[in-house]
């Protein structure tokens, strides 16, 4: 038999426990509407694994929970803190639901191709954050989140736009509804969102042998590969480096492939990677390509040095990028890289000194032993140099017009200038102090790039010399006008060579714009791009300008 006093106890303590169930039951609204506790999450699309989190988490709760309901201390204050304490976790786990998936989207319909551009960077066009971004797929703009307070759904309820692709896992939603959306048909959109699913390796080896043209939204034409790069600010010295880069193929395979630089935490990397697989996707949706991600990641890595909105030379930049990427690209201190395996070859260089700097420094009291061999009045160094490119010197421009007012226009052939490297030719250098200078090549690269020193550089101005260069497009025999190495055993001297890629400096030192005369290796077709300018040319006239640098392709 109970006594008073226990039943009016008992009564008390069940009163308190459903109170305490109440409260459990409105905790997750009083968690959401709170103004004090801080936005809801943008990272929604890690839904499922802070669910699982959570899950357990509320689990464990829960039997902690029963074990206290269980014990005689029920009346102790810091038990009820904890338990609501507990309990707000348990509400905010309930919060993080799984996510509905539906083939059947009543908004599909609004999907809108025509304005979605996804060559730009993934910021939030209202918070400027690139953490979690959608893209509207009907207006084109980027919001972060899609939770009931981010910037994606307040736009879904205010312009009524409802289909969203979050730029990170290429995962579909319907909002506000907040259903993820599986169709066929949006596939062609997270290929041209991230076109590394079609890029196979055996496709990759086919691509110089495709000759089907494709088709942008708006019905125009267009060849992979052969596209045209937006000029953002005087950044075309940018963009006649990628299109010549973009002929070399190792470099060009090496780069469509993902997987193949997935070690590399440089953005630069992974950016020209992008880019490359952009160029040469055969679905995109108009016929030309922003490099707009890329140049970040180019002002990023280069302190600003090549930025937007000013213009540039682009020997000094193929120059910066092909040492930047092999550093990034390299797995070790002394290792190789495509960079090195495609460009790299080897000088010995023979420098000649006059003895009287060498006297200089006797005097001074340093040691004139490490100079090299002295013979006569000349110490002579040896060494050997590895080069990514070779430097071509112009013969000076007459100073002098002709009979018609006019000034003379030289020519040279390109032989002639080669002659710098034939290891007997002098060159006078004064930097870092006078000397003598022999070159001979010892050791071809693959892919030889030839850059004249079309511009000088005085106390007032920048001189242009507009000396024009003949050189021939295909087959240049290189062992006909300098010495070269003698093969090894069982192998073949490969001296000849094919252009690829010429570009040309038209204008004014200081100013001027930059083309360049590209080959197209399925139909050995030659194409001038300039921008988004792409038109088809005859080989005659690529050598018709004032080349500026060159990429040839040596013969197997």
């Amino acid at each position: 038999m109970k006594t008073a006093r226990e039943e009016s106890e008992n009564a008390a303590n069940e009163e308190g426990a459903a109170k305490r169930q109440k409260l459990d039951q409105s905790s997750p609204q009083l968690a959401f509407e709170n103004p004090l506790l801080p936005l809801a999450s943008y990272d929604d699309d890690e839904e499922e694994v802070e669910e699982r989190r959570d899950g357990g988490r509320g689990r464990d709760i829960n039997h902690g929970k029963k074990e206290g309901l269980n014990g005689h201390i029920e009346d102790d204050d810091d038990d009820e803190e904890d338990e609501d304490d507990e309990d707000t976790k348990v509400g905010q786990g309930r919060r993080s639901r799984s996510i509905e998936v539906r083939r059947d989207c009543p908004y599909l319909d609004t999907v809108n191709r025509q304005v979605l551009d996804f060559d730009f960077e993934k910021f939030c066009s209202v918070s400027l954050s690139n953490l979690n971004v959608y893209a509207c797929l009907v207006c084109g703009k980027y919001f972060q989140g899609r939770g009931p307070k981010s910037h994606a759904y307040t736009h879904s309820l205010e312009a009524g736009h409802h289909v969203y692709i979050n730029l990170c896992t290429e995962k579909v939603y319907c909002l506000p509804d907040g259903y993820e959306v599986i169709d066929p048909s949006l596939d062609d959109i997270r290929y041209v969102l991230n076109p590394r699913h079609v890029f196979a390796r055996e496709n990759v080896i086919q691509i110089d042998h495709n000759r089907q043209w494709s088709r942008a939204l708006d019905g125009s034409d267009y060849l992979p590969g052969m596209v045209g790069l937006n000029n953002i600010k005087e950044t075309e010295f940018v963009n006649v480096t990628i299109q010549s880069l973009m002929r070399v193929t190792p470099l060009r395979n090496f780069f469509l492939i993902p997987e193949n630089y997935s070690h590399s935490k440089s953005q630069l990397v992974h950016r020209f990677g992008e880019l490359t697989r952009k160029i040469w996707h055969a679905r995109n949706f108009k016929g030309q390509v922003s490099p707009h991600e890329f140049l970040q990641a180019v002002m990023k890595a280069s302190g600003k040095i090549y930025r937007i909105g000013a213009q540039s030379d682009p020997v000094r930049f193929i120059s910066w990028l092909l040492q930047t990427l092999h550093r990034d690209l390299r797995r070790s201190k002394k290792g190789s890289s495509i960079i090195h395996q495609c460009f790299q070859g080897e000088l010995e260089v023979v420098k000649e000194i006059h003895n009287k700097r060498i006297g200089e420094k006797k005097d001074n009291g340093e040691n004139g032993d490490d100079c090299g061999n002295e013979v006569g009045n000349v110490i002579m160094e040896t060494s050997k140099m590895p080069f990514l490119m070779l430097g071509l010197d112009l013969p000076p421009p007459p100073l002098f017009k002709d009979i018609m007012e006019k000034n003379i226009i030289p020519q040279v052939p390109l032989f002639n200038i080669l002659k710098k490297f034939d290891g007997e030719t002098v060159t006078e250098v004064v930097r870092p102090h006078t000397a003598r200078m022999r070159y001979r090549v010892t050791k071809l690269p693959k892919y030889l790039i030839l850059h004249m020193l079309r511009f000088t550089r005085n106390n007032f101005f920048v001189e242009k010399n507009p000396t024009l260069v003949n050189f021939p497009v295909k087959n240049l025999e290189l062992k006909n006008y300098i010495p070269l190495p003698a093969p090894g055993v069982n192998e073949r001297l490969r001296s000849k060579y094919d252009l690829i890629a010429n570009i040309v400096h038209d204008g004014k030192p200081g100013g001027g714009s930059y083309r360049v005369f590209v080959q197209r290796k399925s139909e050995e077709l030659w194409y001038e791009m300039q921008d988004l300018h792409v038109s088809e040319t005859l080989p005659e006239m690529v050598a018709l300008s004032e080349t500026y640098m060159q990429i040839y392709e040596q013969q197997q």
